[in-house]
């Protein structure tokens, strides 16, 4: 799963590269790479000027999760072994593996169990050490979440994997001028299926996300692993599709800022961004829950572990820099923020400051097995159809 992220203005890492301190083999050095616009720049500055001795701090902002990830693959894939490989070894600098090249990369939950399994990443911590000195003020939640065995399951006898900074969930986006005419606004999954709707709807073109909020309309679980048990499933897929004018991971903002749709189920990442721009628009978590998303510091594999590193996650998750990180990145954050109607604009604190109610309700969306990934896959084909 992708998840694009929006321009959020200067406040962001916006630069090719971020770099501070002076150069130097023998100076201390920490390199990330991070989801581009996931961490403010005057973040990144205020940890600089807290550290007593000299480091080098390189971010690197890369533009999708999926680059990310490839980019995990490509430091950890093995040298060829073919003649022109042979002959590669007595060329200098000339090699069939490039090591990894950061200390820390940002990678969507979504991705976690792939890496796992494929050796990418390494473990921050066991899961009963005190590396991370931060680690006890997050919630059962999230610590469920990235402790995981060595097939990327959940586990909680497992070690940990990942670090979230940030968070958001999958919100409906809609046109309010067009509802007000309608004399409704959408509060749940269910308004999806009202009349008025006809071929007015933009869905992601994800199968976990579709399928995932008729599953919760129906009252089950994002994580459902047998469709075959979910009565009336294909019929509520086929009647949904008669509403939707077409699906996209990408491009669904655009037809609805110039009003070819009036509403669009999407990511709270590209949706929060554009909501103060477009005070015709207006946006909603569902009530009866949606999916949640989280985006994570995971360790290279191959890399030396180093206190640096940890102490960066553990000053993301103090509590004055994760409210920095949430209200300068339009995202919730792990770490209890108390953010104030007087921090951000109004159309977004609502969605912030989320109902724990519902919260307790969403879902992320966890590893299935492959058996159950193909259902979804083979039932969106088909409704799509």
């Amino acid at each position: 799963m992708d998840r694009r992220s929006f321009l959020l203005g200067t406040s962001t890492l916006a630069l090719s590269q971020l770099l501070f301190g002076c150069g130097g083999n023998k100076q201390t050095q920490l390199k990330v790479q991070l989801l581009k616009g996931s961490i403010p720049g005057q973040v990144v500055n205020q940890f600089h000027k807290g550290l007593q001795e000299r480091v080098q701090l390189k971010f690197a902002p890369v533009e999708r999760i999926q680059d990310l990830f490839q980019q995990l693959q490509n430091w950890q894939q093995k040298p060829k072994t073919s003649d022109e490989q042979g002959w590669q070894r007595f060329i200098p600098f000339k090699q069939g593996q490039k090591a990894a090249d950061a200390d820390l990369v940002t990678l969507g939950d979504y991705w976690l169990k792939a890496a796992i399994e494929q050796k990418l990443i390494q473990p921050l911590q066991e899961v009963q050490g005190n590396q991370l000195k931060q680690w006890s003020t997050l919630d059962e939640r999230w610590k469920q979440l990235v402790t995981r065995n060595d097939q990327g399951i959940l586990d909680t006898q497992g070690k940990v994997w990942g670090a979230p900074y940030r968070w958001g969930s999958t919100v409906i986006v809609y046109n309010r001028d067009k509802f007000q005419k309608l004399g409704w606004t959408p509060k749940d999954w269910s308004d999806l299926w009202r009349d008025g709707m006809h071929q007015r709807i933009s869905l992601l073109n994800q199968p976990r996300e579709v399928i995932g909020l008729v599953l919760k309309k129906l009252g089950k679980s994002y994580n459902t692993d047998n469709l075959d048990q979910v009565p009336d499933l294909e019929k509520e897929l086929r009647i949904l599709n008669q509403q939707v004018k077409f699906y996209s991971s990408n491009n669904y903002l655009e037809p609805l800022i110039m009003e070819d749709t009036w509403l669009a189920v999407g990511w709270s990442s590209d949706v929060l961004p554009v909501l103060g721009r477009y005070p015709q628009l207006a946006a909603v978590i569902p009530k009866s829950g949606t999916a949640i998303w989280a985006d994570l510091w995971v360790r290279p594999a191959g890399i030396t572990k180093d206190t640096l590193s940890d102490r960066w996650i553990d000053f993301c998750w103090q509590p004055s820099t994760a409210k920095q990180i949430s209200v300068l990145t339009k995202t919730n954050s792990p770490i209890s923020t108390n953010i104030a109607a007087s921090d951000i604009q109004e159309p977004l604190w609502s969605l912030l400051e989320s109902d724990r109610k519902v919260f307790d309700k969403s879902e992320f969306l966890l590893p299935l097995p492959p058996s159950a990934i193909k259902q979804y896959e083979s039932l969106f084909a088909k409704m799509k159809v």
